[in-house]
Parts: C-alpha cells; sequence; structure tokens
C-alpha cells in the first residue's frame, strides 16, 4: 500500500512559478515510476512527468523546459517545480504511483496509486 499527500497548490499570476509536493508513505520497497498529471475542468487527466526509481524522467512534449520533476528519496516526496506558468496550466493537479513494472510512464492507467490533488490556478 502507498499513500501519496499532494501539497502546495497556488493561485498565481501568469508568468509565476510553484513548486507542487508529494509525499509518500507505505511502501517499503517504494514505487517503481513515480509521476505528476492535471486534470482540468471538463478535460481528461494528463500527463505532465514521471520519474524513475533510476533517476530517469519523462516529460510531455507541451511542458518541456517549464516543468521540472524530481524526487527527494531520503525524504520519501516527490517534487513539480513550475515556472512560467500559462492560463491554461489551471488544473488540478495529481502525484501517482506505480509499483508495478510499466511500459508508458506517461500513462495514466499505468499508475496505480494516486493522491487526492492539489489545484493551481494561472490567473492572466
Amino acid at each position: 500500500q502507498v499513500q501519496l499527500v499532494e501539497s502546495g497548490g497556488a493561485s498565481v499570476q501568469a508568468g509565476g512559478s510553484v513548486r507542487l509536493s508529494c509525499a509518500t508513505f507505505g511502501d517499503r520497497v517504494g514505487p517503481r515510476c513515480m509521476g505528476w498529471f492535471r486534470q482540468a475542468p471538463g478535460k481528461e487527466r494528463e500527463s505532465v512527468a514521471s520519474i524513475e526509481n533510476n533517476g530517469r524522467t519523462t516529460y510531455a512534449e507541451n511542458l518541456k523546459g517549464r516543468f521540472t520533476i524530481a524526487q527527494d528519496n531520503a525524504k520519501n516526496t516527490l517534487y513539480l517545480q513550475m515556472n512560467s506558468l500559462k492560463p491554461e496550466d489551471t488544473a488540478m493537479y495529481y502525484c501517482a504511483a506505480a509499483t508495478t513494472p510499466i511500459r508508458d510512464r506517461l500513462s495514466v492507467g499505468s499508475y496505480n496509486y494516486w493522491g487526492q490533488g492539489t489545484q493551481v490556478t494561472v490567473s492572466s
């Protein structure tokens, strides 16, 4: 069992920055891969970025260069640094963990544990 608790959501103006955190509790072995996803009202959940336990990162193509995923294994915490935010980045952001082998690191279906989400709102 893995529990994920996100924090750091905020309301910011366009061009601003936000750092999200996701604390991981439970499974001593640890997830094979962690990811960030987001969902805007009326839209499907979409991938943002992922990081495997070997440190390899993968980003959604449209977010490369503005978002950075990182993890602190000592603190069992996942981070998402978001810079140059745009109004279209407004969404609920979710942390996810995959404890079984996955093929597609950016697929919602690859992850079997999810946090409750944290809201990011970007105003123009």
